[in-house]
């Protein structure tokens, strides 16, 4: 015979269950006589707890897991019941004895309901939670403002269950108050105050720093991102203490090893146990390196999260261009501050000199770097010509990028940007790491006069530029890229799973 529990139902709460998991109506699906086809228990005390946390019945082809209502022990309420689609590859989270939470990768179920089926009607299979950690929180370290932009989307996914080290890299007040204020709340967050150093003594400083932090509140797992100094410093303090590593925003290569970035970007994805690809030729990368195939998933890039939580309407972009006394495709935007370019008084001259000779405004938000070198040098006058503006919050950025004509940079991130708004960069570097947006979105030109005729070139005909541009999807993915590495960390950090032998029917 069949074993049918009855299952009393779950009161409906805050959504965290599964990642993008569908409801398909489960919560209004009667709980008495489905069929229990896999008990749950909890395995702490060296596995020898077993107590019941949760069931999974079926419902013609489709599972949905239910967390127990106070089998735990603790006043914490369960999680709402999670419907597990039959592709899913994400992870369920329970409330387990004595009150943590776990997550628990919905292929677990999914093999042992599949060995369910084919085993001739026997009992339902008892699964028993192992003693791994609970994953509860993860820590994410960072230290410049575009760090703190790209991971916004994964603090809010992960809400108090993340704990954001800064590491003060990015020691300008007014870059870092603003975009502080624009991400959302984690659990905790923990400022440091390392920048304004050497390159070498901050890379100490911070690994110190945030070895203390980790080794005082071990988390599931660390998170880096990107190929900063702060990231360098928090994989190399996560590998110190034995924790789980992930790197999102992994695989990018330039081949340029003139460039700090280059060497703390390889060097971190081979020390991370999991490595997030923004892109299939990220993915590649790692291969031709030896990188296991397991420990990397491509999961396009949160700067298409961040980018579209934080863009204005065109009322706003209109307004704030108003204000600015700028016109939509009226004007060209330049980002200037890579060492390469402005601790060079020569490339910092020409550059200069190639913007101020553009037929359009030119608006320059001022980096604080580049400030420096300009005064350090003597090029003020060079300023004259341009429009030089405060830095700007992200979304008042977004705004100014989004009406540009053309864009000038030696940023990173603003050549995925781009992609997304669907305008023209022109990328002011010797070598880049985002080759993906060369010959559509993005021309990479040296310091010198060809700054000016790329310019031009997409000052021609701007209407028919930007048409062709919007048809042109980006190639940094869509979607929710946050929900993929937040699906593929659980997936590492998971407990083990271990099944009881199915008892057969009688």
């Amino acid at each position: 015979m069949n074993s049918r529990v009855d299952v009393a139902a779950a009161d409906n709460g805050p959504d965290n269950g599964p990642d993008n998991a569908p409801d398909n109506g489960a919560d209004n699906a009667p709980d008495n006589g489905l069929e229990v086809v896999i008990v749950v228990r909890c395995g702490c005390d060296s596995g020898r707890c077993g107590r019941r946390v949760g069931v999974v019945y079926a419902e013609g082809s489709r599972l949905t897991l239910v967390n127990d209502r106070g089998t735990a022990g603790q006043s914490a309420p369960p999680v709402p019941r999670q419907v597990i689609p039959a592709d899913f590859q994400g992870s369920a989270d329970l409330v387990a004895c004595p009150g943590t939470r776990f997550w628990v990768p919905f292929t677990a179920f999914k093999e042992h309901y599949e060995g369910y089926l084919g085993s001739g009607r026997r009992r339902p299979v008892e699964l028993r939670l192992g003693t791994g950690a609970a994953c509860d929180p993860v820590t994410l370290v960072c230290g410049t403002r575009p760090e703190l932009i790209k991971c916004g989307p994964l603090i809010r996914y992960f809400g108090e269950r993340v704990s954001v080290i800064y590491t003060g890299q990015h020691y300008d007040s007014s870059m870092y108050d603003q975009i502080l204020r624009d991400i959302a709340r984690p659990g905790r967050f923990h400022e440091l105050a390392l920048g304004g150093t050497r390159r070498g003594r901050q890379l100490g400083a911070a690994i110190a720093a945030v070895d203390e932090i980790l080794g005082g509140a071990p988390p599931a797992a660390v998170l880096v991102q990107g190929d900063t100094t702060s990231a360098l410093a928090g994989a190399l303090a996560a590998n110190a203490n034995n924790l789980p590593l992930v790197h999102v925003e992994a695989g990018l290569r330039s081949y340029d090893r003139a460039m700090p970035e280059e060497h703390n970007r390889v060097a971190i994805d081979h020390l991370s146990d999991l490595c997030c690809a923004p892109t299939e030729l990220n993915r590649r990368n790692l291969l031709v390196e030896k990188v296991p195939a397991q420990r990397i998933v491509v999961t396009g890039n949160t700067v298409v999260e961040a980018l579209r939580t934080a863009a204005p309407d065109s009322a706003a972009r209109d307004g704030m261009l108003s204000r600015l006394g700028l016109a939509a495709d009226g004007y060209v935007v330049a980002t200037i501050h890579r060492p390469e370019n402005v601790d060079d008084r020569h490339n910092l001259e020409l550059i200069l000199r190639e913007l101020a000779a553009l037929p359009l405004p030119v608006v320059v938000p001022a980096h604080p770097r580049m400030v420096r070198r300009v005064a350090e040098f003597g090029l003020a006058a060079l300023l004259d010509g341009l429009r030089v503006v405060e830095p700007l919050a992200y979304p008042a950025f977004l705004a100014l990028v989004s009406g540009a004509a053309v864009v000038v940079s030696d940023s990173g991130g603003i050549q995925e940007e781009v992609s997304v708004l669907k305008r023209p960069v022109v990328v002011v570097r010797r070598s880049t790491e985002r080759p993906e947006i060369e010959g559509t979105f993005g021309t990479l030109v040296p310091p010198g006069p060809r700054i000016h005729q790329e310019v031009l070139r997409w000052l021609d005909d701007v209407p028919a530029r930007r048409a062709q541009l919007a048809a042109i999807p980006s190639p940094y993915g869509d979607g929710s890229p946050s929900a993929r590495i937040a699906a593929a960390v659980r997936r590492l950090v998971a407990p083990p799973v271990m099944s009881a032998p199915m008892v057969a029917a009688t």
